[in-house]
């Protein structure tokens, strides 16, 4: 692996606690400048890596990103996109894991590594995790063997592991472990060395070219099945006025209640040209639509499989898909289809 002396990166400082320093006087966080973080880590003066960076201004909060946030991303990239060996994006953990999926659609043919990072504490704080974080984002993001991108893909990079983006979820809000990759192996850990895993990596078609898609239609909603749920409850979510789409999230391999009044719903929903998506609330393994008689009936209600994908991918899926095609068939069809490792589909 090579770290040329002459590659770029571009920094994007979205916001979140990555993007904070802590006031010597007050104790209070405040947003951070690039030459600020600069004083915090000299290596990046000496690695031969030109870095720069632009600020979004004011700072997002993890909590308020939406998808205007995931467009601007996207046409920043693709406007410096020939500058640039690699991007870094200072995101907030929250929501990194939705922003991650979200560009992972947006840009398809990327050739070149999107890597999101954060932290759990401020950098300048004692036990902070951002420093390293970033560094070794920085030093993923211009890492390349024969001239060749190791990895072009869109990916989160937290305390020691790199995960393909629309893979991951957020774990915990405590340890500075805080994402994981619960249904695809990780693609690099760092140690004393970066150990990349090729057969996890995706590389798109040679010659292709980047293609940015930026049209989101955020008419999506989420219904987690529980013991106890009503009609009232299911109906409410099934009739929101312009609802293009529901993520099911059901019960272990793919199940649900078989009381007549919730198939006839679901039914009715699909009949109507709803996309009703079955999602596990299990964190490992895939929906199996059928294995159980639990799940015949969301079959023959219209049900679409979501296999082994996170919500967080789902979701951003299917906003990008009905954003971009206007034919329902188009976006059923794609939606059955791994578009960029989003999935993985049993046979």
């Amino acid at each position: 692996m090579v770290i040329a002396k002459d590659s770029a990166v571009l920094l994007l400082f979205t916001g979140g606690t990555i993007s904070m320093s802590e006031d010597p006087t007050t104790g209070a966080l405040r947003p951070i400048d690039f030459d600020r973080l600069l004083e915090y880590m000299p290596e990046l003066k000496h690695s031969g890596i030109s870095v720069k960076s632009i600020p979004f201004l004011p700072l997002i909060d993890s909590s308020d990103v939406y998808p205007p946030v995931w467009e601007r991303i996207a046409l920043i990239i693709q406007e410096h996109y020939d500058d640039f060996d690699g991007f870094v994006v200072l995101h907030g953990t929250d929501t990194m894991a939705y922003s991650a999926s979200a560009l992972s659609f947006m840009l398809e043919n990327l050739s070149k590594p999107v890597i999101f990072t954060g932290a759990q504490l401020p950098i300048g704080m004692m036990r902070s995790d951002a420093k390293e974080n970033l560094i070794t984002s920085i030093e993923i993001a211009t890492a390349k063997e024969n001239g060749q991108t190791i990895v072009p893909e869109v990916c989160i990079f937290f305390e020691d592991t790199l995960f393909r983006g629309n893979r991951t979820t957020k774990k915990n809000a405590e340890h500075f472990s805080a994402f994981n990759s619960y249904n695809y192996p990780a693609l690099a850990k760092a140690g004393v060395h970066i150990k990349y895993f090729r057969s996890a990596i995706h590389y798109p078609a040679a010659g292709a070219k980047l293609r940015v898609r930026t049209r989101i239609d955020q008419n999506i909603a989420i219904l987690k099945l529980f013991p106890g749920i009503t009609e009232q409850t299911v109906n409410a979510i099934l009739n929101i006025p312009n609802i293009k789409a529901i993520v099911l999230e059901s019960f272990g391999a793919g199940n649900a209640p078989r009381k007549a009044w919730f198939y006839d719903a679901l039914k009715c929903a699909t009949a109507k040209g709803i996309l009703i998506v079955n999602k596990s609330q299990c964190s490992t393994g895939s929906v199996e639509m059928g294995r159980y008689e639990t799940s015949l009936n969301l079959v023959s209600a219209g049900v679409m499989s979501g296999y082994d994908c996170t919500t967080e991918a789902i979701v951003t899926k299917l906003m990008y898909l009905l954003g971009e095609y206007e034919s329902l068939d188009e976006v059923k069809h794609k939606l059955s289809k791994s578009m960029c490792g989003e999935m993985t589909i049993l046979q």
